[in-house]
Formats: structure tokens, C-alpha cells, sequence
């Protein structure tokens, strides 16, 4: 059994898309363009997690998994504070395998028209991603906010909710982005 040689392509775009991230999460960061969720400002809506979901659509989950795990350490460095930095690429990190684990239930049934498999895969892959995601950051911010930030466990479970709302939109609008790019891509670039 030989190992997996990953191709210059392959590597070249996780890399772009890594870059992208660390553009991203700076000219969001610095231009004030991220956006407070109402209801809890202290989440932040932003598109860091685009280039992750184009890792996945264009090159697989380990290229995602690498854009994720730069666009932790550029929050990082960026800010210093190691627990939020975490928390970013956990939640990317839960939406692309969320959204892996869609793409490979959803190959199992061959559609009789093409059309609809496509738009069924889109549907079945955001769901997963959407699920995976708000699932997994809601457990997190369980166990987060009052070991790590000192909020009370009754004050916690109150604003669970109100993360899963949000980890569901901020979640949408980078699954729907990365679909929209991916295809945008692949229609200019059809031996992609």
C-alpha cells in the first residue's frame, strides 16, 4: 500500500484558499465589516468559512481541514487569544464534515435525472453541514462559556439557542457562498 500523492493542483488550491482565508479574516477584521448577530454581539458574521467549503467542494476534505486549521492559527496570531481561534475552526471544521459526510450518503443514490441530483445533493449536503455544525457548537458552548469564560450554567443555557441560530445562518451563507463560487468556477473552467 503506497501512499496517497496529493497533485501540485491540489496542493496550489489548498494553498490559494488558505491565503484567501488569512485576506479574508484580516480585511473583515480591520475594515469593521464584520457584522455583530443582534441578539448576542459578541458572534460575529463574516466569510472566512467560504474558501474552507470551496476546499471541500474543489478538492476534497483534506484540503478544507488544512484551510480550516490556517484560518485558526491566522486568527491566532491575529488576536492571541487561542480559545476563540479554536472555536472558529471547530465550527468551519464541523460544517465541512457535516457537509463530507453529506456528499458521500448522497453518491449512494443516482438520481434519474441529473438536474434533480444536483439540487438534491446541494439540499442534503447543506442539511448535514447546517446540522453538523449547529450540533457540534452547541455541545461545545456547553462546556466553553462556564468553564472558560465564567458565565453562569443557567445564563449558558440560555443562550444556547440563541448560538444555534446563529451558527445556522452563519453556517447557510457560507455553505450557499461556496456552492455559488464552486459553480461559478466550474462554468468558466469546465475541465476543472
Amino acid at each position: 500500500m503506497g501512499k496517497k500523492v496529493y497533485s501540485t493542483t491540489v496542493l496550489t488550491g489548498t494553498a490559494l484558499l488558505s491565503a484567501l482565508v488569512i485576506v479574508f479574516d484580516y480585511a473583515l477584521r480591520y475594515s469593521g465589516l464584520k457584522l455583530p448577530f443582534p441578539w448576542y454581539p459578541t458572534l460575529k458574521f463574516d466569510f472566512t468559512g467560504v474558501p474552507i467549503v470551496l476546499g471541500l467542494l474543489m478538492y476534497g476534505l483534506p484540503s478544507a481541514t488544512v484551510t480550516a486549521l490556517v484560518a485558526g492559527l491566522g486568527i491566532f496570531v491575529r488576536s492571541g487569544n487561542f480559545l476563540s481561534a479554536s472555536l472558529k475552526s471547530v465550527a468551519e471544521l464541523a460544517t465541512v464534515g457535516g457537509m463530507s459526510l453529506g456528499i458521500y450518503f448522497s453518491a449512494r443514490f443516482k438520481p434519474a435525472v441529473p438536474e434533480e441530483g444536483s439540487r438534491r445533493l446541494m439540499s442534503v449536503v447543506t442539511v448535514y453541514g447546517l446540522f453538523s455544525r449547529v450540533l457540534l457548537m452547541t455541545l461545545v458552548n456547553w462546556a466553553v462559556l462556564p468553564l472558560f469564560y465564567g458565565v453562569p450554567i443557567e445564563v449558558t443555557y440560555g443562550l444556547l439557542p440563541l448560538i444555534g441560530v446563529f451558527n445556522a445562518i452563519q453556517g447557510g451563507v457560507t455553505i450557499l457562498l461556496g456552492f455559488f463560487f464552486n459553480d461559478a468556477v466550474r462554468r468558466r473552467l469546465p475541465d476543472f
